[in-house]
């Protein structure tokens, strides 16, 4: 009987603690205020600055006031939905901490690509999670353009933007990347000017190297901006295109020159033809005969040059073949 009245008579002094703990807590909940926000972010990655400040700037806007108010009246699932809401996160996590403060545990989503298409712009991750461009979350990472659909997912130009970002050349020379399809991904360089066609994203390594042999072996010969466009996306070839797109010409360009002194010799129905075969002027110049149409096209052709010889004062002629 005695030992029934002790197990009683112990059990409500512990329920007359239990009360009386939660009665002081809660006037010291009530006493004690939220001395500030903490955001812890579980990522190495360099943006975790950046993340810290957009949840602060977010909280910002949240309907109930937190700091400075007392912390039994700080809802922490309230919080955690409203933070959860946001595309940005993989996991959200509040709790009051010994030391009066609403410390606030963030995993981060990772994106790994900015898409910029005709509906906006939003990133994604690994593994093509859609999450929105958030002022307040901004992250420098690779930039494609392009209209994405089932069949042509976003996900498509990571292993090439991957290759960029490891590769120090070309995260040199790469600004962004504009995806027409998975067979045309086009580079744009920081040098301005042309546009490079990566084709898909196989043979990486073989394609840089083509596109480094074109910028150290050609383009400092032909000009930085005699082409538009430098696609890559064939086996063992660079092809260019030019950016002047009239036509070439291959062949010999004549100039026909008037020569006044010519215009004034006889034609050969004045002179008399002599036994060589030519007629002679009054100055008793020399003057070869019309033979032939072959040879009159020949002196059509020809161009002019002064005389090389300063004995001579009358120019003499250079004959080009008719091509």
């Amino acid at each position: 009987m005695r030992k029934t009245l002790l197990k009683w008579l112990i059990l409500t002094l512990l329920l007359i603690y239990a009360g009386w703990v939660a009665v002081w807590a809660g006037d010291e909940a009530e006493r004690h205020t939220c001395a500030g926000i903490e955001v812890r972010v579980e990522s190495d990655l360099l943006s975790d600055s950046t993340t810290q400040a957009g949840v602060l700037a977010h909280l910002a806007a949240y309907e109930g006031k937190i700091k400075g108010i007392s912390t039994n009246r700080i809802n922490t699932q309230a919080i955690e939905d409203y933070l959860s809401r946001l595309s940005n996160f993989e996991t959200v996590e509040c709790v009051i901490t010994s030391d009066h403060y609403l410390r606030i545990d963030i995993v981060p989503m990772r994106p790994e690509v900015r898409i910029f298409d005709s509906k906006g712009s939003y990133y994604i991750n690994r593994t093509g999670k859609r999450i929105d461009s958030n002022a307040h979350f901004f992250v420098d990472v690779p930039v494609v353009k392009g209209d994405f659909t089932e069949n042509f997912p976003a996900t498509t130009v990571l292993p090439l933007t991957r290759f960029i970002a490891s590769d120090p050349f070309m995260s040199q020379l790469v600004a962004m990347i504009e995806a027409k399809d998975a067979d045309n991904l086009l580079l744009v360089p920081r040098i301005h000017g042309h546009l490079i066609n990566f084709g898909d994203t196989t043979r990486l390594s073989e394609k840089r190297d083509a596109l480094k042999a074109m910028y150290r072996k050609v383009l400092p010969y032909k000009g930085w901006e005699t082409y538009d466009t430098i696609s890559v996306r064939f086996r063992g070839q660079v092809v260019a295109t030019r950016r002047d797109k009239k036509p070439l010409i291959h062949s010999a360009t004549y100039i026909e020159e008037y020569d006044p002194e010519e215009a004034t010799l006889p034609t050969g129905d004045d002179d008399t033809p002599s036994a060589s075969g030519t007629a002679t002027t009054s100055t008793g110049t020399s003057k070869p005969k019309a033979e032939s149409t072959a040879a009159q096209v020949k002196v059509t052709n020809r161009t002019s040059v002064p005389a090389s010889n300063p004995d001579t004062s009358t120019p003499t002629t250079t004959q080009s073949s008719a091509t």
